[in-house]
């Protein structure tokens, strides 16, 4: 009877987990899981525009994705967009941890006041930005007619939007904008746990702040870059609003990315846009997994966990 007890209490010690875990877990296999595979099984379904299920197309809608004449520059600016505003984001937010991590008059006001943008809608912020660089009476060229440097440009160049080299750089600008926040607060927080005696210590042996910057926080910083790096090019690869508020990805599709391509495909065609949307599914897993395996994600965790359990003198 106690054996039988015993087998039972580790039985129930077993599943308790469960209870705390399960609607976690039943949460990402019908919100993440489940729309994953109809996302694949619609890539082999010929859907009509109305999304009337046709039956099977096998292979043929992603032949056709890949013989899209825009696919190639969609790529190409997808790959500049990602990287242009992450590594820019990280630039700055750099930065800006930084200065929040020291003391000044007026540090928890300037705090918040980053805040802002963050918490504002992706969407709003896009479109103050549009109505911003409206070509007639947009406040950038307001403020640029004023100081004459609009008459130096000219009619043609003060069309933020319409040319889609500007949109884009503008857009990346906007991208920037809204990423900088949490990024800053994520590189914020790691600074915050960097104990106050490993800077002392460098300072006895002579080290000068350039040194102690590359020495001690970059490295002692790097877990919660990468976690700040991998959300930036999640959320940055995905991104929608931001193109979509000021240039609907055109003219034609030269200011999109896949994102958005995938968006105005599914108006004609749904079953190349579902091959799209596997192929940044795919694109996603691969980056992330092979951007932890560069960093060694698992040994920056575990160095900084050991580092946290370490009994201070």
């Amino acid at each position: 009877m106690s054996k039988q007890l015993s087998r039972t209490d580790r039985t129930v010690r077993a599943l308790t987990p469960l209870l705390w875990i399960g609607p976690a877990v039943a949460l990402i296999a019908v919100v993440v899981l489940w729309p994953v595979v109809v996302m694949i099984q619609t890539s082999f379904k010929h859907i009509s525009p109305d999304g009337f299920d046709l039956g099977s197309a096998g292979g043929k809608n992603y032949k056709n994705l890949f013989a899209e004449p825009a696919l190639s520059g969609v790529l190409i600016r997808t790959a500049i967009w990602v990287v242009a505003v992450v590594v820019v984001t990280i630039a700055i937010s750099l930065g800006l941890a930084q200065l929040f991590n020291q003391r000044f008059p007026g540090r928890r006001v300037a705090r918040w006041a980053l805040i802002a943008p963050w918490a504002a809608s992706v969407m709003m912020t896009a479109l103050i930005f549009r109505w911003a660089l409206n070509a007639q009476s947009g406040v950038i060229n307001v403020f640029l007619h004023d100081i004459g440097v609009l008459h130096k440009l000219g009619s043609n160049e003060s069309d933020w939007l319409g040319r889609p080299t500007a949109a884009f750089v503008w857009m990346m600008i906007v991208a920037v904008f809204v990423s900088v926040p949490f990024t800053t607060y994520a590189l914020l927080a790691g600074l915050q746990t960097i104990p106050h005696e490993v800077y002392e210590a460098a300072r006895v042996d002579g080290s000068d702040h350039w040194r102690m910057y590359r020495s001690i926080t970059l490295p002692l910083l790097r877990p919660a870059l990468i976690v700040a790096t991998l959300i930036n090019v999640i959320n940055v690869f995905n991104s929608f609003p931001i193109i979509w508020e000021m240039t609907r990805g055109g003219p034609g599709y030269e200011t999109s990315t896949t994102t958005p391509f995938m968006f105005l495909l599914k108006q004609s065609y749904i079953g190349e846009s579902a091959a799209i949307s596997v192929i940044n599914f795919g694109i996603v897993i691969v980056v992330v997994l092979l951007f932890l395996r560069m960093t060694k994600w698992r040994e920056q965790v575990g160095a900084c966990y050991a580092r946290s359990r370490t009994p201070r003198s």
